[in-house]
């Protein structure tokens, strides 16, 4: 199995101004096959994302992208930053790319013209159930995923978060069986009511979802990226193999 660790996991180190470059290694020692860094982490986004994919290569890991953007805007136009994206990724090397849905629903254009502008056979996109209602639910997903297979060879799919669903009152295990034909990468974190206030918690284990019964409703020849923050590199590792020993080689 392909085990990615989000740098949403470092977070403090982060805040403390350590950049995704310098935390390759990190990733690479703890025994992860790849990383996946966050657009909002860069701090100069040009420099780092040329020295990431230098280092990626020589590391050999993963990279895959997170891109706090919508694929379609408020109005539902086909976003114009979208090329600038994906011309990052490449700059790193990337396997994967991900996104929120965004306005589907509004969208009047030519969705095979708007794609084939995209280097979809280098760089696979995806989308992932947010924390809104306007991209967080099942038939918002699935509106756009049917749509991308009519207008494209290409492999656009999924990217199942499990901790999400809490935000926005979903069923996670209904929604894993929806959408298990189009899930190309899963992202695991958990979540807890702490006072009426939910919260990502730092251990699959803690939270109001049993990840390994939900595990059984989705593929497992893709990915798995945990993402939550973690305080030490001894619970990192714990968490990896706890993954590793569910899931499997």
């Amino acid at each position: 199995m392909t085990v990615i660790l989000n740098t949403w996991i470092f977070e403090a180190l982060v805040k403390q101004g350590i950049s995704q470059t310098a935390l390759m290694q990190r990733v690479a020692d703890l025994g992860a096959d790849g990383i996946e860094v966050r657009r909002e982490y860069f701090r100069d986004l040009p420099h780092e994302t040329a020295a990431i994919g230098r280092l990626a290569q020589r590391l050999g890991l993963t990279v895959n992208y997170s891109v706090p953007d919508d694929v379609f805007t408020a109005t539902g136009a086909f976003n114009p930053q979208l090329a600038t994206y994906f011309a990052e990724g490449q700059t790193m090397g990337i396997s994967k790319i991900k996104f929120n849905t965004g306005h589907f629903d509004r969208f009047t254009g030519d969705l095979a013209a708007e794609l084939s502008a995209l280097p979809l056979d280098q760089i696979e996109m995806n989308v992932e159930n947010d924390q809104t209602t306007v991209s967080g639910t099942v038939p918002a997903i699935t509106a756009f995923l049917k749509a991308a297979q009519q207008a494209t060879p290409a492999n656009i799919g999924y990217v199942y978060d499990l901790g999400n669903w809490a935000f926005t009152h979903g069923d996670a295990a209904a929604s894993a069986q929806a959408l298990a034909p189009y899930t190309n990468y899963i992202h695991l974190k958990n979540t807890e009511d702490q006072a009426g206030q939910l919260v990502t918690t730092a251990d699959l284990d803690t939270g109001m979802y049993d990840w390994r019964q939900l595990l059984t409703l989705l593929p497992h020849d893709v990915p798995f990226a945990l993402e939550y923050p973690m305080e030490t590199d001894a619970t990192i590792s714990q968490q990896i193999q706890l993954l590793r020993a569910e899931v499997g080689d």
